[in-house]
């Protein structure tokens, strides 16, 4: 790849699981009853056909890691386990006291944090008590992030038998260098483990998440990471761009300098190797920065154009309506975001009055819903269209315009009403979509908000 196209589209830029993104979120406009207003009229019109998504956060970790990016709480006292699920299923009992109606769910996933945190018998109570209030969809697909550190075999086996499907593995680098430097020491043997377990049991979708641009990772690290991973053959990957904003993220990523992090070219080749081995090993490009075994349910989806991006990532199942639950969740009714406080003790205490923990969110304006639709088909299709009147809007002109240097470069192919991101134009597929977003080319922060889009 051109040093110059690195260097011309390597700036900050959002990651898109949500438009508008959240720093352009108009809360002044936005209250509790709006929440509550478009999250029934969601429900009602998405319940009985399709089903509703549920998003549990579960914060708790034992240890930091420095390329996180989640809300999390640093502990090791398993005490908080117990009283933070009682807290979960008393904000899922004031939903589905608000919606009046027993929720058909069809997509549940437990991220954190560290979900393993928890013993199998907590998520056990957890995952019942949802359902003392709710149903499930035909063809529902439950998922859970595991920790290969943690992860025991009895939380696989205990949410398999609750109906769980699909788990994915933090790995990010087998490199011991790496690994000491983001604070997240874990040998292959733990790796291998857990995915022969979820193997041995039967999930049908076994994930590992990798990183390239870590500090100090170098070629052969991820040479090495991608073949012990092939080894273990996955049914998908996630292979991402480390997010290196120490300024947002504090001390986590205060343990190393800006200079022990790969950048520009050296990075890109990380990436770009890194991708050619996937190929090699029959894993083909789902999106942005992930990668499926042809078996799997996210290849068959976007050959199906069926490939959904929300707040959780990449779904091969889509919902009108995502219900946030936990500290920091956020919900999405299509209409508005909601996003519940960020403070354990508020989260706590916002629930002891009976009110949901809603802290703040955005009602969405026919132009942003517009706008949304767009960068969804080019995150999840590559491409996007406005044939049709209801998708198209004044500034398409000038987002042409401003797509036109990216033609010239080959990574977009332009016509009257379509622009198709090329294969060269993948790995700049927050740039693309860039184009579209209205608020960001309105209001340019002023300081930097977002990691770096290469």
């Amino acid at each position: 790849m051109k040093k110059s196209l690195l260097q011309k589209y390597n700036v900050p830029g959002p990651r898109y699981t949500s438009y508008p993104t959240v720093p352009y979120w108009n809360e002044t406009d936005f209250n509790y009853q709006i929440w509550i207003d478009t999250l029934k009229k969601s429900f009602s019109e998405s319940n009985d056909s399709e089903g509703i998504s549920l998003y549990i956060h579960l914060p708790f970790c034992e240890s930091l890691c420095a390329f996180c990016g989640c809300n999390k709480r640093i502990t090791k006292n398993h005490g908080v386990e117990h009283p933070y699920i009682e807290a979960v299923l008393k904000e899922w009992a004031l939903y589905c006291k608000i919606v009046n109606k027993k929720p058909k769910i069809k997509e549940i996933h437990l991220g954190g944090g560290t979900p393993t945190f928890f013993s199998s018998k907590n998520l056990e109570d957890l995952i019942n008590g949802i359902f003392s209030h709710a149903t499930r969809a035909e063809n529902y697909v439950f998922s859970f992030e595991g920790h290969p550190n943690n992860t025991k075999r009895e939380h696989l086996q205990k949410l398999y038998d609750l109906g769980f499907r699909r788990v994915s593995f933090g790995v990010q680098d087998y490199s011991e260098k790496v690994q000491k430097a983001i604070h997240r020491e874990q040998p292959f043997h733990n790796v291998a483990k857990v995915t022969f377990w979820a193997k041995e049991i039967g999930y049908t979708s076994i994930g590992h998440d990798i990183i390239f641009g870590l500090p100090f990772q170098e070629l052969e690290d991820v040479i090495d990471t991608i073949e012990k991973t092939n080894s273990l053959q996955p049914d998908r990957l996630a292979f991402y761009s480390y997010a290196h904003v120490p300024w947002i993220k504090g001390n986590g990523q205060r343990g190393f300098k800006d200079e022990d992090v790969p950048k520009d070219d050296i990075k890109r080749q990380l990436y770009e190797v890194g991708k050619h081995l996937l190929y090699e090993n029959n894993y083909h490009e789902i999106g942005m920065d992930h990668f499926a075994l042809k078996t799997d349910s996210l290849y068959k989806a976007i050959e199906n154009r069926e490939l959904h991006r929300n707040f959780m990532g990449y779904s091969s199942s889509k919902t009108q309506l995502m219900i946030g639950l936990g500290v920091s969740a956020i919900s999405d009714s299509w209409y508005s975001f909601g996003q519940n406080v960020k403070n354990l003790e508020d989260y706590y205490q916002m629930l002891e009055w009976d009110k949901l923990p809603i802290f703040r969110g955005h009602l969405l304006t026919d132009e942003d819903l517009i706008i949304r639709k767009h960068i969804l088909n080019l995150m999840c299709q590559f491409e996007t269209s406005w044939k049709e009147e209801s998708n198209y809007f004044e500034e398409i002109p000038e987002v042409m315009n401003q797509l036109k240097e990216l033609e010239k470069d080959g990574l977009v192919l332009i016509s009257k009403d379509n622009v198709q991101i090329t294969e060269a134009g993948k790995p700049f597929v927050r740039n693309i979509c860039m184009a579209f977003d209205l608020l960001l080319k309105r209001k340019a922060p002023e300081t930097q908000l977002f990691s770096m889009t290469i």
